[in-house]
């Protein structure tokens, strides 16, 4: 579950052999990871993940309505799309119980985190997955939602409340986490350039995994950022892909990442 890096690993282990868990396999949202949850870039969206999977999360604006089209989008999950509500609300009835069987299955749970750049209900606080869409394109009601920048203390207590969560209710499930080696392409933000806005997001994600799982003894860290950024240039190469999305990481560096993790976490070098 997390960032476009999370398929990366999804694919590795498949194609390694691997039981991955896959729920909701025909939905074109479940390409990303063992359920329907699409891309989760922010610890924000993850815990709310947790929290509408487990518990009564009852956001005040839970449907978009394009304002030309009609269609109903899911605001808290990248671009899915229904032609009404009452396919939409059965359509997360069935999400909500295949999220439930992944997350209670798991032995492992590998989480990547990306942004610390969220755009939050001013009114209830609920993070929406990302401002895009059919909804936002074609004219939507945005001024509820806000931009900011979230900081070390609440990206921590996210991971502490998903932690809870997850011990509730599969107290046995290892808990992998990463920082996405995946760059921003762009920033929301006024005060600094896409580049320091990307590291900031991966330093201030870093910082507060770092403090989270020295006081868990069964959460682990795996470096695909550090391996990616620092340890690949090292060796005087490039981790960028160089098609129309150069910000993301080349098949390579993806190579190289997932052949230590195997390495870190497989009882047999496959």
């Amino acid at each position: 579950m997390g960032s476009c890096f999370a398929r990366e690993i999804k694919d590795a282990l498949i194609q390694k052999g691997y039981t991955y868990i896959q729920e909701e396999s025909g939905h074109p949202a479940s390409k990303q990871a063992s359920a329907a949850w699409e891309r989760v870039y922010n610890s924000f969206c993850i815990r709310q993940i947790f929290e509408y999977t487990f518990e009564n999360w009852h956001p005040d604006i839970r449907w978009w309505r394009a304002p030309i089209s009609g269609c109903i989008q899911d605001p808290y999950r990248r671009i899915i799309l229904y032609d009404s509500l009452d396919e939409a609300d059965a359509d997360f009835i069935r999400h909500r119980e295949a999220s439930r069987k992944a997350i209670e299955q798991a032995e492992v749970l590998i989480l990547t985190l990306g942004l610390t750049e969220i755009w939050e209900d001013s009114i209830d606080g609920s993070v929406i997955c990302f401002p895009s869409g059919p909804y936002v394109n074609e004219g939507g009601d945005m001024r509820r939602y806000r931009f900011r920048v979230s900081r070390y203390g609440e990206n921590l207590k996210n991971l502490e409340r998903i932690y809870a969560i997850l011990s509730t209710h599969n107290p046995g499930c290892k808990l992998i986490l990463t920082v996405s080696p995946v760059h921003l392409w762009a920033t929301f933000r006024k005060d600094l350039d896409v580049i320091s806005a990307s590291w900031n997001s991966k330093a201030t994600l870093r910082a507060a995994i770092d403090e989270f799982i020295a006081d868990h003894p069964d959460v682990f860290y795996f470096p695909a950022f550090e391996m990616a950024v620092t340890y690949r240039m090292v060796l005087g190469k490039s981790m960028f892909t160089e098609d129309r999305e150069p910000f993301h990481v080349n098949k390579e560096t993806i190579e190289f990442i997932m052949e230590n993790f195997f390495r870190f976490y497989s009882e047999k070098l496959l």
